[in-house]
């Protein structure tokens, strides 16, 4: 069994929490953080059995940048 860090973010969107790890296209959702955080692991897990170890992302030092999009 290995050990993988992870960088995910979580937001409040609405009445949930989303939960979103930054090193793979990996997402979920909860009534809490918590409870967000721990969907995303599920998520990963099963997201992760079906990959090859290479594939994964090493996110270092992330930078949240702000844009404005103009749309009709």
């Amino acid at each position: 069994m290995k050990k993988l860090s992870l960088k995910n973010l979580v937001w409040k969107e609405g009445k949930y929490y989303v939960s979103q790890a930054l090193n793979m296209d990996v997402s979920s959702f909860g009534k809490t953080k918590r409870e967000a955080l721990k969907n995303l692991i599920e998520a990963i897990e099963l997201y992760m059995d079906g990959i090859p170890k290479m594939s994964i992302r090493k996110v270092v030092r992330p930078t949240i940048v702000t844009n404005t999009v103009v749309y009709a």
